[in-house]
């Protein structure tokens, strides 16, 4: 398999990456060299913008790939991007659209791909929406082998899925309170990124993907004060949980207040039926007990990394001030 990632560097690609070279694949990256995530070993490396299309077609040339996997495509100008220049290229264009794309909130759990996409609060969803249903066209009146994937909340040793990233983790540790959106009982999914790579890289030149939509995720479910009760055990802290209405956030913080509104707010769970249909032995096996110890681990490693927003913090201190309180 030869394969194409636009992107390949980031906190779901990366993942992909390393174990599409473990099975042998020839992975090329399309990169703009920004990331801190070095590339793994046995990867091609190709410098160049896919903001500029000119100049990825000249770098390319002629060349022809399997599958095409965009992980920076987040509106329906950077798809028209990839139909254009792969037209001739692929044999399978692989788009990376979110779970958060469902309807927010859910009217049946669990959510399976039938379930409709609408999302009226965040943009970046609605972008993604409208960059599905362009892909989706493009398969039904050209028949463009077009494949769909949604992550959910996914993450690694670097990313932190509290908003607010180490902020939150130094607080714990110094004893002084965190704040959790709503009663901390909504339920949530997060995802290893190498579980997301297993069931991925299973999708790649798979013609029984060619113009489905799946999602990808963990069938682990916790509620939020779980995630970060576990984040605390990691760290070796007892976080002091003061619980904040999400609207209250987001009155305080507008971009916190969207990605809590439109996504995080509300109970999801998935339905993985699809991907193991697909990728018979797809099958998620971190739990996120083993993953809060692996991103502490990491920061503990890179003192560096370990940074504090004192605007945030100072945030934090406000809201949790009123909110014991009341």
């Amino acid at each position: 398999m030869k394969v194409l990632f636009i992107g390949g560097t980031g906190i779901i690609s990366s993942a992909c990456a390393q174990l599409a070279v473990r099975r042998n694949f020839e992975v090329t990256l399309l990169v703009r060299g920004q990331s801190d995530r070095p590339p793994p070993n046995g990867v091609r490396i190709i410098k160049a913008d896919i903001r500029n299309p000119e100049s990825v077609h000249a770098v390319l040339g002629s060349e022809r790939f399997d599958a095409v996997a965009d992980f920076v495509a987040f509106t329906v100008d950077h798809v028209e991007t990839d139909l254009d220049l792969f037209r001739d290229r692929t044999e399978q264009l692989i788009f990376i659209s979110s779970a958060s794309a469902y309807q927010t909130p859910p009217r049946l759990l669990p959510v399976t791909e039938s379930t409709p996409l609408s999302n009226p609060i965040w943009r970046y969803s609605r972008d993604k929406i409208a960059c599905e249903e362009r892909l989706i066209r493009a398969y039904r009146e050209q028949a463009y082998p077009v494949t769909i994937v949604r992550p959910s909340h996914t993450y690694d040793e670097r990313s932190l899925p509290l908003h607010g990233g180490w902020t939150n983790i130094e607080r714990m540790r110094q004893e002084r309170p965190v704040v959790v959106h709503g009663d901390g009982s909504s339920l949530w999914v997060l995802t290893h990124h190498r579980d997301f790579a297993s069931g991925f890289v299973g999708l790649l030149g798979n013609e029984r993907a060619i113009g489905q939509a799946v999602h990808i995720t963990s069938d682990e479910v916790l509620t939020w004060d779980e995630i970060t009760r576990l984040l605390g055990r990691a760290a070796r802290a007892n976080p002091r949980i003061v619980h904040v209405p999400s609207d209250q956030i987001s009155a305080v913080d507008r971009d916190w207040g969207d990605s809590l509104l439109g996504d995080k707010t509300h109970s999801m769970i998935f339905d993985n039926t699809k991907i193991k249909r697909l990728v018979p032995e797809y099958v998620a096996t971190t739990a996120f007990a083993r993953g809060a110890e692996e991103i502490i681990a990491w920061y503990d490693a890179h003192p560096e990394a370990r940074v504090v927003d004192p605007e945030f913090d100072r945030q934090l201190d406000r809201l949790c001030a009123r909110w014991q309180i009341a």
